[in-house]
């Protein structure tokens, strides 16, 4: 599957700015931009020269990125506060930090880091700030550590600042076997907690394996085996489908009980505002909260830290995602790659993550025969 190729500069609105170490020996940008509601093939590689980093900035070349349900929204035009078009997707990265601005620690130059940027990462090379990049431990490989970054983040804060569940509760998570819900059930494994997860049947025996207890939502009626498996309710749901879905998780609560939503999944193929589905969601969490019934609601963005100050939402996140990356030494975690494509063939790669066929994270790696499409552990 193509992807059309162009040269010189290219208006990204979004970017990060980003570029490409060839193996060639020259140095010039490689990024995949979004150009508009596309199919998959409608992806663009462009190139233009290596940007400097500004004071305060690092240039980071990318040893991998990954492909996740932000993309494949964003190319409907569905993501709720994606950028105007054209724009180079890419919601994190991890890689090698290549030089450095004016004003940061010279020994960042050389070690492996990990950032969330929401778009910019498809490229070979991302202009960050320096703060925004998180060290990656020794011995986490590239690839593994990226299925991690925005997928153990999401699931870290979603269970353990959002829903709180103490040890011996029983959670329910939707897309158990997704991006997100693979790492939220091994979390909620380690803290001591019971799951019940919906996947399709396919799914069912690696779900069983990390002590999970399955639900077919193809064959099921959802709702009615969960009450089945937890009569008193769940302490926690964890939706990502939106629609009728958010309604029924609300339902499945036991008293005292939390549901965190952070998405609409159902709705990526609607026409309309993109807005709407997300704003529903919002309207009815405000209204369960303002109701006396002694549970919570609440809707979670990885972004809404924010509010905070940047200086303590970049501390929280580096926090969080350093708290991930040690449970995957532990083996708390595991890093499930379904697949690894090289850059520029992002059109693949997407197609595959929305084929719904695979388990674990499709990861874009450096093209064959550039200098940095090495993904050894250090």
């Amino acid at each position: 599957m193509g992807i059309a190729e162009t040269a010189g500069t290219a208006g990204t609105a979004g970017s990060t700015g980003s570029v490409e170490s060839a193996g060639t020996g020259s140095s010039r940008l490689v990024e995949v931009v979004l150009p508009g509601v596309v199919e998959p093939e409608g992806l663009r590689i462009e190139r233009r020269e290596i940007p400097a980093p500004a004071a305060g900035q690092i240039v980071v070349r990318m040893e991998a990125t990954g492909v996740s349900f932000a993309e494949q929204q964003m190319r409907r035009g569905r993501y709720y506060d994606q950028p105007p078009f054209p724009f180079v997707p890419g919601y994190d990265l991890v890689g090698t930090v290549q030089t450095a601005g004016a004003g940061v620690a010279p020994d960042l130059v050389g070690k492996r880091v990990a950032s969330l940027v929401k778009v910019g990462g498809w490229a070979s090379h991302v202009v960050l700030d320096a703060a925004d990049a998180v060290p990656v431990p020794a011995g986490v490989g590239a690839a593994e550590a990226e299925t991690l970054v925005v997928n153990g983040i999401t699931a870290w804060q979603m269970l353990h600042r959002k829903a709180r569940v103490r040890a011996g509760g029983t959670i329910l998570v939707h897309g158990a076997n997704g991006g997100v819900g693979t790492v939220l059930v091994q979390l909620a494994r380690a803290a001591g907690l019971q799951v019940i997860g919906t996947a399709s049947a396919r799914h069912h025996a690696a779900l069983r394996e990390l002590g999970v207890t399955p639900v077919d939502y193809r064959t099921e009626d959802v709702p009615t085996r969960v009450r089945e498996l937890a009569p008193g309710g769940v302490d926690a749901v964890f939706d990502h489908l939106g629609g009728r879905s958010v309604v029924d998780s609300w339902r499945l609560l036991a008293p005292g009980g939390t549901l965190v939503a952070y998405g609409s999944a159902t709705t990526k193929d609607d026409s309309g505002s993109k807005q709407l589905p997300v704003l529903k969601i919002l309207g009815r969490v405000w209204l369960w909260n303002v109701l006396p019934n002694g549970r919570h609601a609440c809707f979670f963005n990885v972004w809404e830290g924010r509010a905070l100050g940047k200086d303590r939402f970049r501390a929280r996140l580096r926090a969080d995602l350093t708290q991930v990356f040690e449970a995957f030494r532990r083996g708390e975690v595991t890093a499930r790659i379904a697949a690894r494509l090289p850059l520029t063939r992002a059109a693949e790669a997407l197609r595959l993550a929305e084929s719904g066929t695979v388990a674990g994270k499709v990861v874009l790696v450096p093209d064959t025969g550039d200098a940095t499409s090495t993904d050894s552990s250090r």
